[in-house]
């Protein structure tokens, strides 16, 4: 999207009732993993939360050592817990209402997906019906080295409990996605769009911008002279959206114009 679609979507999302999930899990990949916390809370801008509801589960699968020193979730507490069918029932009608948001929306709704799949049901929510947190940070908060929840939570002073637990995570991403999207509500077009200029694109979100392959991005924007930072041990090029947006604006001038 443009800035300027991205506002609209934004100020849009703001007036709606987000409904914040967050998964802990026994791994990675849905197709392997299974999720044994969940935690939702559903809450809008102007009244703040209203709901939170949060369970272990029952996967009937083990849970690795691994991911117990990571959660504090043992095998003995999901193995006292509700069953995956039962827990899921409970949470369907929740999950099917408000904005579906998340701190990293795809992981989450992977597994929301998978664990529906066991049970034989679907489960899906229209993109304008979800917001990830992650995505929002990287466009307000360009400045920041890391946009992780946990670096948030420090960075901001939230007052929530440890991290990598379903409760305290949700309540983290509900902090987060009301700081920012107030500050989305309440700020001119002008200062919000200058902000979203300044956030690092990949080059396959630049390519999408401008509405080519990864190849044909990479050589308009050399030639265009516009020049990327270089990040992580892979030096992976990034470009700032005000410059992959101004190259836009120019190509679809230049075709207006060879229209003529």
């Amino acid at each position: 999207m443009l800035s300027t679609e991205l506002l609209y979507f934004y100020r849009q999302v703001s007036q709606q009732v987000l409904t914040v999930v967050d998964v802990e899990t026994t791994g990675h990949h849905p197709k392997s993993s299974r999720v044994i916390e969940i935690s939702v809370l559903q809450a809008t801008l102007d009244a703040g939360i209203h709901h939170q509801q949060t369970h272990l589960i029952n996967p009937q699968v083990p849970v690795p050592e691994s991911i117990t020193r990571f959660t504090g979730i043992s095998q003995d507490m999901v193995n006292q817990a509700d069953s995956a069918e039962d827990i899921w029932q409970k949470y369907l009608p929740l999950l099917n209402t408000g904005t579906l948001t998340a701190h990293n929306l795809a992981f989450d709704y992977g597994f929301l997906q998978s664990e529906f799949a066991h049970l034989g049901a679907g489960f899906t929510r229209p993109n304008s019906e979800q917001l990830c947190t992650v995505i929002l940070a990287r466009l307000m908060l360009p400045e920041l080295p890391s946009r992780s929840l946990p670096n948030l939570v420090q960075h901001f002073g939230f007052p929530v409990n440890t991290s990598h637990r379903a409760e305290a995570d949700t309540l983290a991403c509900w902090l987060l996605a009301k700081l920012l999207l107030t500050e989305i509500q309440n700020e001119p077009d002008e200062t919000l769009l200058d902000r979203f200029a300044k956030q690092w694109l990949s080059l396959r979100s630049a390519a999408a911008i401008l509405g080519v392959s990864t190849q044909q991005a990479r050589t308009s924007l050399k030639r265009a002279n516009i020049q990327p930072r270089l990040v992580g041990q892979y030096r992976t090029p990034q470009y700032q959206r005000g410059e992959v947006e101004r190259l836009f604006q120019e190509k679809q001038s230049s075709n207006q114009l060879s229209l003529l």
